[in-house]
């Protein structure tokens, strides 16, 4: 179950992160981590990711560099649902 303020801290982090990444590129991919919206309910809650959820996560592979090591997002990106939403997609974790 998710902790009370959970849902508004992750969804102001990815609205901060977008408007001071002001939409960087990377082949072609406009790394916007609110395109990983599909993924919301898998990430907070274990459940399995939709196939929509999964074109959005290879979609955004090459951008995932750039959240881990963004403060703002590293929190998110490395808890054990996304890590599990990335493997179920067929997308590992990256080394960055």
């Amino acid at each position: 179950m998710m902790k009370k303020g959970t849902f508004p801290s992750l969804l102001c982090a990815l609205v901060v992160v977008v408007v001071l990444a002001n939409a960087r590129v990377t082949e072609a991919v406009t790394c916007n981590p609110l395109e990983l919206r599909p993924c919301l309910g898998a990430f907070t809650s274990g459940q399995p990711p939709s196939a929509g959820c999964c074109d959005k996560v290879r979609e955004q592979k090459p951008c995932l560099c750039g959240y881990i090591k963004n403060p703002n997002l590293k929190k998110f990106v490395n808890s054990p649902n996304t890590r599990k939403v990335g493997a179920a997609c067929g997308v590992p974790y990256p080394k960055c």
